[in-house]
């Protein structure tokens, strides 16, 4: 084998292809953004810092990744692109230098109920198929095993064209064999409503049977409907319906009636539940429609597919004594070994892929998880690292990887083996961008971009480039909280009384005794996979005097808002029709109030096809969104488009006193001001607020729930050093006033912040599930016997 040997004189170093090392970025204004120029190093790990709502994400996943996506998008046929998202170029004079970008973002994966961590990995993919090549008895293509396909059978005549003018038909039949479980339909689980939760049959209909909420008793479209219909007798207790009267009254078609007159349409009560309260996102429900289906809908594990979601046949079919059912029920790092035990030749490379894949899930420490997990059910840091696997093997370079907080809901002893790749992603000549808040990740970067100086209008500019050493002597906020260290408290609150649980076995949990002590700040802490959220959200009672704040993401279009998400403009569009003697609705731009040529957006939307849609201002309200008239009627000397551009601090002002004082709408700012979220503007679309900001917002609409139990899950998630401090303050506030606040956290100054700590371990999955630790973070600190107490004493200095 012959080599050629390089005869030139000019050395590799000074070639012009290496001069390009820089993504330079001139002029960036997407989002808060002011007209931002830096010079990022190409092959480096870059980490982003500053404060929630600073600009990070907007610079690095908005404007660098957005158009990076968009050029490549752009280098495929117009046919193509016809079937692919449409994007704007950002706001930026000058990109150069980009390279293709892939974004590990923290979007929660898909909460449809049939999407798995194995669906979601190509893991079951490769399942599938080596169960149909080696599978016991052999029942159908790798489809015998999805329980995402339905068997089908089918036959009948086809017309077949023959000739000019010619058609015969044919008989043909077609079948596919599927693994989906007729019963559940692949969910796993059956619904059913508790009828109970529906109505009191021991009453009448004209007594007042009927439970559910909004259903009054002089409503001619709900009680009076069924009352009158003519199948019913409103007169007997339901108990006592005859047969066909409890068919008719709950699983009735739908049939036309006359009530009083009018023409309506009678159907059973259950389709009628159906249609006008469970096809609904429960998560925009008012509170106490929201308790309501949670009370009345049940959900159990199918009895047929006893959960597997597959048919018996695909259950019968095993590999070494495992079906697929038993191989995807294994924890990750079981099923690993297992595949390792498959020796078989004809299918040596699906088993190296499959081996693999399950290594990495394993290498990046989600070895707990296993692959019939729910995707919805993952947190925002299961989620982004399990999108992180198919990167993890990748043999593509010079790439640059976009990462969202990678280490969110990990333990302090997980960073290090994150740090870890992020540091091989960057060694295999990746430029690596990470936009994080934690110390630990900071301290391993290359190059360090500072945005701020502060948040929303206030920040959007880049206060420090350089090394971590330049960071830490700067004169930023990011750079005087790095060394920032939560001391332990001197002294620490008695409880006031317990919550107990007792036998806790949800998912990995081992029978788990606790009791959980109120009136006080309790932190439940363990590594990712330990049982923390099996033991609180699992166990804690969900009644009305529990107040549980989870990380599923606020939804929101641009026409939603700070006003709108929390009910705060309900009570200023009260007080404006109050003050100006009109309708609230005029005051709203989603209703009556809005400019008839917008239809209250602000903008006028023009779609372009293949092409990114334009939007621009609307010339007759001006990006006000309200008609001309409405914008006549003021309070306090000014119009509703003003009041929604204040900031939530003037706002609050505002609100509290003169003539526009409105106690609902100033207690409603007030809470905003205590989560930290005083420089938003209230009527800012939610689309533009970075996570940290949501998780806050929704923190603060929760506060004015009615409950003697707050339970937050990783509320330190998306906020800088310096936020944690404020989130502090008002966890203080909170037990100070009353409450008792139960924490489920990883940071460590929260722990530090306690007054009682319980921790569970000492692993993930089968390895943890049991309390190793219970008291204060002093004897924590002095124990040191688990994780959470090594790297707590390592923080405190101890």
């Amino acid at each position: 084998m012959s080599r050629t040997t390089r005869t030139d004189a000019q050395s590799p170093a000074t070639h012009d292809a290496d001069s390009h090392d820089m993504i330079r970025v001139h002029g960036a204004r997407e989002n808060n953004l002011k007209d931002v120029s830096i010079e990022i190093p190409k092959r480096r790990l870059t980490v982003f810092t500053g404060v929630s709502g600073s600009g990070k994400s907007s610079l690095v996943f908005d404007t660098i990744a957005a158009e990076s996506k968009r050029l490549i998008n752009e280098t495929y046929s117009a046919f193509l692109q016809g079937f692919m998202p449409t994007m704007a170029r950002p706001e930026v004079d000058v990109l150069d230098g980009l390279t293709t970008a892939i974004t590990v973002d923290q979007q929660r994966m898909g909460g449809d109920p049939r999407s798995t961590v194995g669906t979601a990995t190509d893991a079951n993919a490769m399942l599938r198929i080596l169960f149909s090549r080696l599978g016991k008895p052999h029942i159908g293509p790798p489809s015998a095993y999805s329980f995402n396909t339905a068997s089908v059978r089918a036959s009948g005549g086809i017309t077949v064209e023959r000739g000019a003018d010619k058609t015969k038909t044919v008989k043909a039949t077609f079948n596919r064999t599927g693994g989906m479980c007729t019963r559940c339909e692949g969910r796993g689980k059956v619904s059913d409503i508790d009828l109970t939760q529906l109505y009191d049959d021991s009453k009448s209909l004209a007594e007042g049977a009927f439970t559910i909420p909004g259903w009054k008793s002089d409503s001619q479209w709900t009680v009076g409907l069924y009352a009158q219909s003519g199948f019913l007798d409103p007169n007997k207790p339901i108990r006592s319906f005859t047969k066909k009267e409890m068919q008719a009254f709950l699983y009735g078609e739908p049939t036309k009636v006359k009530v009083n007159g009018v023409n309506l349409t009678y159907e059973g009560l259950i389709p009628k539940i159906q249609k006008s309260f469970l096809s609904k996102d429960k998560e925009a429900m008012q509170p106490h429609i929201r308790a309501f289906v949670e009370r009345a809908v049940t959900f159990a594990t199918c009895p047929e597919c006893d959960g597997t979601r597959l048919t018996e046949g695909a259950r019968s079919s095993k590999i070494n004594r495992k079906s697929i059912a038993d191989a995807c029920a294994m924890e990750i790092r079981d099923l690993a070994e297992w595949v390792r035990g498959v020796k078989e030749p004809s299918v040596a490379p699906l088993l190296t892929a499959l081996q693999q894949t399950l290594d990495s899930f394993v290498q990046i420490g989600l070895g707990y998880l296993s692959l019939d997990r729910a995707s919805g059910t993952l947190s925002g840091g299961e989620a982004q690292r399990v999108k992180m696997i198919r990167h993890l093997g990748s043999s593509l370079t010079d790439v640059t990887y976009v990462f969202d907080e990678p280490t969110a809901g990990l333990h302090p002893h997980d960073i290090q083996r994150m740090n870890n790749l992020l540091l091989q992603l960057r060694d295999k000549g990746n430029t690596v961008l990470v936009v994080e808040h934690k110390p630990e990740v900071i301290a391993i970067a290359d190059h360090v971009v500072d945005l701020g100086p502060g948040a929303g209008t206030a920040g959007g500019t880049v206060c420090f480039e350089g090394t971590v050493e330049g960071l830490k002597a700067g004169d930023t906020i990011t750079g005087r909280h790095l060394d920032d260290r939560a001391s332990l408290k001197e002294e620490v609150r008695k409880s006031t009384g317990a919550l107990e649980i007792r036998g806790a076995t949800a998912n990995n949990l081992r029978d788990v005794d606790v009791d959980i002590p109120l009136g006080v700040l309790s932190v439940i802490t363990g590594v990712a996979g330990s049982g923390k959220s099996s033991l609180v959200h699992g166990s804690v009672p969900t009644d009305e005097g529990v107040v549980s704040i989870d990380q599923s993401p606020i939804r929101g279009s641009r026409r939603s808002n700070p006003a709108t998400y929390t009910g705060l403009l309900d009570p200023i569009r009260k007080a404006f029709a109050k003050a100006n003697d009109v309708k609230p609705a005029l005051f709203s731009a989603n209703s009556e109030g809005a400019c008839p040529t917008c239809n209250g957006a602000g903008v006028i939307y023009s779609d372009l096809g293949i092409m990114a849609g334009t939007s621009t201002t609307c010339e007759d309200c001006g990006g006000k969104r309200f008609d001309a008239s409405v914008l006549e009627y003021r309070l306090g000397g000014r119009d509703i488009s003003e009041v929604l551009a204040m900031p939530v601090t003037e706002a609050e002002e505002f609100f509290g006193s003169g003539e526009a004082a409105t106690p609902a709408a100033h207690r409603i700012l007030q809470r905003l001001s205590d989560v930290g979220l005083g420089y938003l503007t209230i009527g800012q679309p939610l689309t533009t607020l970075s996570g940290g900001e949501r998780q806050r917002l929704k923190l603060a609409t929760h506060m004015g729930d009615k409950g003697g139990v707050y339970v937050l899950d990783e509320p330190t998630t998306g906020l800088h050093l310096a936020d944690v401090e404020q989130l502090l303050g008002l966890l203080d506030r909170l037990v100070d006033s009353g409450k008792s606040v139960i924490v489920i956290e990883h940071h460590q100054a929260v722990m530090a912040h306690a007054d009682w700590i319980i921790d569970l371990g000492p692993g993930a999955g089968h390895d943890g599930g049991k309390i190793v630790f219970e008291g204060t973070p002093a004897d924590l600190v002095a124990d040191r016997s688990t994780l959470t107490g090594e790297h707590l004493a390592a923080y405190v200095g101890a």
